[in-house]
């Protein structure tokens, strides 16, 4: 192929800064390949059936003239050639397909030349069979990439060089989608590896700046499906689902379709409370017993109370709990927080409550505002049993019918199913609020899609799923408990643009009108609507044996990602 030397500045690509991802030693050592005229597995084919094909033309004609008495040193112009031709491809085949052999002279030819650490432009379209070795850890330019304006230029060399903390372009620009760029610029050349495939544009950054998300260099993509329509409590919502696996959303909308032609679930939300733990200290335990027993006693709830509400309009405290190990104490305060998930509000409420236990207590020493007695984002036994967020029930009744022509099973499968596998296998893997079969996998989808933090997902996801035969056995009683559903429609990633889309599908976008906290816990039951649905579907595939059938009609892919692996700028 054409190996020819690069112009001193090539044209850009105008809509990809990183279009080309190969290294310097790509172009300034080509490969000895890069000078053959076709493809490296073409040509290889070329001079085996060359050399096979001479060598047994060459050998029939020496028999002839052996047994016709010719003299063997006397050729034809014919036999001439196919001599030259079976030395050529013997010394191509020696040479190990030739790489050896011509990478000998390109290398000679390369170290005389004084031009040697010159580019080169090589055309890429053919097979290479050994990849090229790594380049060393280095900062790299990208030489396909429009050059910054001289003004951010110079920025992005500070921020290299230690001089501008990158955590500071927003406040020293006030341009926070420029200071993206620049930081994301400054990534690149310090790491030499490219984040193309990460968008940068399209993206509201102003909206994250002190609230979502510190020095940002872009934003990921992950695709919304919607399940449903899921009937629930009498109204039909279309689920957002955000995931990347696979089968889960098309299974969800399954149990959906199941329990609506059933006639839908219903749904209760038993409590409604955020909480938080601080950890305090004293010099004895029997000091520390004197605060369990006044932070306990019903004649200081009311004046706790009052401390506690000062801190949001919205913050109503509801009840406080405290136990003891050794002289440290765990206080565990519990609050409505109108339709914010709530961690600030309990916080901020806690904070005075703490300032204010000082006047009585002065030789309290505050560990922490969190002593994880909370527990947040962790799983814990106090949230199963006494319940953190919104504690929700749903159920439905599928009738026998459904359970054969929708779900493909049967009534006694199912309920069978559900006994050895989310109850007796649960309880033999020592779970932890995991009886269920993947609570998990739709909680998770539900809360990246409506902007809630996805590390809460941990105690959201503990549930424990019901089946019960009624009527006879003909139907199906199948519901969902989960104590500790942390949701909220105002506050964190729900103001994000596209989040707060997909709560507004689901009507709950923002802070109720009619009543404090009615959306966050309407979104509650939602999750807690999708999370029956998504079991009854993958324990009727479970108990029909479908499965790994349809993971692997679904969750395949088909597409060579291979080349989509990160490369090294140049």
């Amino acid at each position: 192929m054409d190996i020819r030397r690069r112009p001193p500045k090539p044209p850009v690509h105008p809509n990809n800064r990183y279009l080309d991802n190969r290294t310097d030693d790509d172009l300034i050592n080509p490969k000895a390949s890069d000078a053959l005229p076709l493809p490296l597995y073409l040509t290889n084919a070329v001079f085996f059936t060359l050399f096979f094909s001479v060598a047994y033309y060459l050998l029939h004609r020496w028999r002839d003239k052996i047994r016709y008495n010719t003299p063997l040193h006397v050729v034809t112009i014919t036999e001439l050639g196919a001599i030259v031709a079976l030395i050529a491809s013997f010394i191509y085949l020696l040479g190990f397909f030739g790489i050896d052999f011509v990478q000998s002279f390109i290398s000679r030819s390369d170290s005389d030349s004084p031009d040697s650490d010159r580019d080169f432009l090589v055309d890429d379209h053919r097979l290479v069979t050994c990849p090229p070795n790594p380049p060393p850890p280095s900062i790299v330019v990208s030489k396909s990439e429009p050059p910054l304006p001289e003004e951010d230029e110079e920025i992005v060399k500070s921020v290299l060089d230690g001089v501008v903390p990158s955590y500071s372009l927003e406040s020293r620009l006030g341009d926070c989608k420029r200071a993206a760029s620049i930081r994301r610029e400054a990534l690149q050349r310090l790491t030499g590896r490219s984040i193309e495939g990460l968008p940068l544009d399209g993206f509201d950054y102003d909206s994250i700046l002190g609230q979502c998300c510190e020095m940002p260099v872009g934003y990921i993509q992950i695709p919304v499906g919607i399940a449903g329509p899921l009937l629930l409590d009498g109204y039909e919502y279309s689920v957002p689902m955000a995931t990347t696996e696979g089968c889960l959303v098309a299974s969800t909308n399954r149990g959906c379709k199941a329990m609506y032609v059933s006639g839908g679930a219903t749904s209760t939300v038993l409590k409604d409370g955020m909480t938080r733990a601080p950890v305090v200290r004293f010099a004895s335990a029997r000091r520390a017993s004197e605060l369990k027993f006044f932070l306990e006693s019903p004649e200081n709830f009311e004046t706790l109370a009052v401390v506690f509400n000062r801190s949001s309009r919205f913050a109503r405290l509801q009840s406080v709990m405290c136990t003891l190990a050794g002289k440290n104490a765990y206080v565990r305060f519990s609050c409505s927080t109108g339709d914010a998930m709530g961690m600030n509000m309990v916080s901020k409420g806690v904070q005075n409550v703490l300032e204010f236990l000082t006047e009585d207590f002065p030789d309290m020493d505050v560990i922490g505002i969190s002593g994880n007695f909370c527990s947040d984002k962790k799983p814990a036994a106090v949230n199963w049993i006494e319940g953190r967020g919104k504690s929700v029930v749903c159920e439905a009744v599928i009738r026998g019918e459904t359970v054969n022509k929708v779900l493909k099973t049967s009534v006694a499968s199912l309920v069978e199913l559900n006994m050895l596998k989310n109850l007796t296998g649960s309880a033999i893997a020592g779970s932890l609020g995991g009886f269920n079969a993947h609570a998990s996998n739709i909680v998770s989808a539900v809360f990246l899609a409506t902007g809630q933090d996805p590390a809460q997902n941990v105690e959201s996801s503990q549930c424990i799923t019901m089946m019960e035969a009624i009527n006879d056995g003909k139907d199906i009683h199948i519901s969902v408990t989960m104590p500790s559903i942390e949701v909220g429609t105002v506050g964190g990633g729900t103001q994000l643009a596209s989040q707060s889309a997909c709560l507004n599908l689901l009507g709950v976008k923002g802070a109720s009108k009619e009543s404090p906290g009615m959306n966050s816990r309407r979104l509650a039951t939602i999750v807690a609507g999708a999370v029956l649905a998504g079991e009854l579907s993958l324990m009727s595939a479970l108990a029909a044996g479908q499965l790994v059938k349809c993971h692997m009609k679904y969750n395949r892919s088909s597409r060579d990602i291979s080349s989509g692996a990160t490369t090294t700028t140049t």
